[in-house]
């Protein structure tokens, strides 16, 4: 079946330049290096763009830290980030820098066409301001004590204890995360892009079918709410590039970031005078534009960034696919606990290859998380690519090559070869739909009926008998043939492994060449084309990862530094949890510890984590929302005596009121338990 050529730029978001890259980020440019390998494999001109997000107070911070200028340490990163990804087999087509000639032009250019065009407006703002520092302070740089429920060391945007959301001016006693000093309130003119005047064309373009349905809910949420103006500027000091005209002010981050994919296609461009830019992000643009992203900078990338480019006179993306969040063995990724398995650890253990394929064969076209299981990893690639794909071939080259001169037979019955022909319009659906799960289940119960068909067949025991020696030849041939179809249309998950059977089979494995007659093409003797995984070297990517627990200041500052996850803990609670500082007895005297029985619990549809509790004090019901639903089944938990805060001050969420907390240990996911009272305790009792 021929198709029309398609002209189609796609992108993955920008990895920030302050850090690694970790198996969180990967997820998101194997997802990406599939969909734009299959594209490039049906002939259509896909350019795969990325760039590295090399700008903003993280950078400039941490650039000081290590006593060099920031361009620097973006270089050093970029090379790291870029090595990475080619170890990986991530193939952009450009990998450029935020920091960039191009960048800046654009930026400049994109600005001013709002400004002009009066999306552009100017207030005066107070802010937190380090005196020692002489600096604005991000609210991620400003920590003190919760307003909602006094945790200490918490960030100027939101609680990690309670999960309260507020601004840095409600913190009590803040303080700089940069200087330690008390940051004082100062005025300053900023720049606003009037996102509101965008509204009808926001709804109008997400109601056309640009964003999975969950996305399009969730910014109806938004709506709901009320579009806010953004603020775009940022005070000197600052990493970035210096709006035209306004000395000392200069792009927020998130301004230039999304821009980075036109500068990087712009210097793509350059490199390749027969490709126009323009041809791809003009407004009359006929080009296919795709940005692969996270579900954490939805807003950005589905109102702020098509709102931008339509008043600056750009075309908008053709769509936005969001993707979930890694989990590993079930635990979320943290920055505070688990494990940070970086991309290099993993590379210095591990063929990337098995990565990419367990991941293609868990994503679908939803924003669901997806569960890094490392044991169910281990089995799915040893049974799938091992025991089934490889096997298949490594049963039955060997007797092509010794006693058929290397060269396959003509096949009487290819029914079995052609069904799996037939199925290549339904495989490029799944691809083309994101839909890589679908496809290699269907893969592999192909691979499944090709070993069956070997398996009846025995051509082992054919080559003993002198009259079924072209039976044998035949059924080597055949099973050759389906592996060749398997392997093509797993190319673009598995390009390394593709590109060894290519060099096994001498030829070049191609979407328009899976019905190719293959009687008397000649092969090469079959050599290992992948090992089992180790589960000693799967330990010892764990154990390597181990080193990587503590979280620096600096790092928890920046609200773009690597994720940790949940699971990697070294084994000794007091190194991976150290005892806070020392409090007096009177801090400790203001909680009211209760015995509280679980008289009812229940799941709440709404949340991932959370239980929804009814404590009964002894004559007085309270009722909490826990965060243990990965650890407890509701049904386990009724009955139960536990210890709970009484006189918390009550957290209205949007399940309802929460009048209390429950008293747990663990690091959490399924490693959670409810503290439970010895036999005898009552509810309403104190403890003290």
């Amino acid at each position: 079946m021929t198709h029309s050529q398609r002209k189609i730029l796609v992108t993955s978001a920008l990895p920030y330049a302050n850090g690694p890259i970790h198996l969180g980020h990967m997820l998101e440019y194997i997802q990406t290096d599939i969909w734009s390998r299959f594209q490039k494999m049906r002939g259509h001109q896909c350019h795969y763009i990325c760039a590295d997000d090399a700008h903003g107070t993280p950078i400039m911070l941490k650039a000081q830290q290590l006593g060099i200028e920031p361009e620097q340490m973006i270089a050093q990163v970029q090379q790291e980030h870029e090595q990475d990804f080619a170890d990986f087999n991530i193939q952009f087509d450009n990998f450029h820098s935020t920091h960039s000639p191009e960048n800046r032009e654009l930026a400049s250019d994109i600005y001013i066409k709002l400004r002009d065009n009066g999306y552009i407006k100017s207030k005066t703002i107070s802010q937190l301001f380090d005196p020692e520092k002489s600096m604005f302070l991000p609210d991620r740089f400003v920590k003190g004590t919760c307003p909602k429920c006094k945790s200490e060391d918490q960030y100027g945007d939101n609680c990690d204890s309670c999960g309260a959301t507020y601004s840095p001016t409600d913190l009590i006693n803040p303080k700089s995360a940069v200087s330690g000093a008390t940051p004082v309130m100062k005025d300053s003119e900023h720049f606003f892009f009037d996102l509101p005047a965008f509204e009808g064309m926001l709804q109008e373009w997400i109601n056309s079918g640009s964003l999975q349905q969950e996305m399009a809910n969730k910014l109806g949420e938004w709506f709901e709410q009320g579009l806010q103006q953004w603020d775009i500027s940022r005070d000197a000091p600052y990493f970035g590039f210096e709006i035209p005209d306004a000395p000392g002010k200069y792009f927020y981050v998130w301004l230039d970031a999304p821009i980075g994919y036109m500068g990087s296609f712009k210097n793509f461009c350059d490199k390749n005078p027969g490709i126009n830019f323009d041809d791809f992000w003009a407004k009359d643009s006929t080009a296919e534009v795709y940005h692969f992203i996270g579900k954490d900078i939805v807003y950005f990338h589905s109102l702020f960034w098509p709102a931008m480019l339509y008043g600056a006179n750009y075309r908008q993306p053709t769509s936005v696919y969001a993707h979930g969040y890694v989990t590993v063995n079930g635990a979320k990724m943290s920055k505070s606990k688990g494990t940070f398995i970086k991309a290099r650890t993993y590379l210095d253990n591990l063929d990337p290859e098995y990565l990419r394929y367990y991941y293609a064969a868990k994503l679908s076209s939803r924003i669901d998380d997806l569960d890094l299981n490392l044991e169910d990893f281990a089995q799915r690639v040893n049974s799938d690519l091992v025991g089934k794909l490889v096997n298949l071939a490594s049963r039955t080259a060997g007797f092509i090559s010794k006693r058929f001169d290397g060269k396959l037979a003509q096949v009487s019955d290819n029914s079995l070869a052609e069904s799996f022909i037939a199925k290549q319009e339904q495989i490029a659906e799944y691809y083309e739909s994101r839909e890589y799960g679908k496809a290699m289940r269907e893969i592999m119960a192909m691979a499944d009926i090709a070993n069956g068909y070997v398996a009846d067949q025995a051509p082992w025991q054919l080559v003993k008998h002198e009259d079924k020696q072209q039976q044998a030849h035949e059924v080597c041939s055949n099973a050759l043939n389906m592996f060749r179809i398997l392997v093509t249309y797993l190319k673009p998950v598995l390009p390394r492994l593709s590109q060894d059977v290519e060099a096994f089979l001498q030829m070049e494995l191609t979407w328009n060449s899976l019905a190719t007659d293959m009687t008397g093409h000649e092969i090469l003797p079959f050599k290992a084309l992948m090992q089992r995984v180790d589960l000693d070297k799967v330990a010892s990517m764990v154990d390597a990862s181990k080193e990587n627990l503590q979280v620096t200041q600096a790092a928890k500052a920046d609200n773009k530094a690597p994720v940790l996850d949940a699971k990697a803990v070294s084994g000794n609670p007091l190194e991976d949890d150290p005892i806070s500082e020392t409090i007096e007895f009177d801090d400790f005297a203001k909680l009211d510890l209760r015995i509280a029985r679980i008289a009812k619990a229940e799941h709440v549809p709404e949340a991932n984590k959370l239980l929804k509790l009814q404590l009964d004090l002894g004559g007085e019901t309270k009722q909490v929302f826990a965060g243990i639903k990965s650890a407890y089944a509701p049904e386990d938990l009724e009955g139960k005596l536990t210890v709970m805060v009484a006189n918390l001050a009550p957290r209205k969420m949007r399940f309802g009121m929460s009048e209390g907390m429950v008293l747990a240990a663990g690091p959490g996911g399924k490693d959670l338990w409810i503290l439970e009272p010895h036999e005898g305790a009552q509810p309403g009792m104190r403890v003290k």
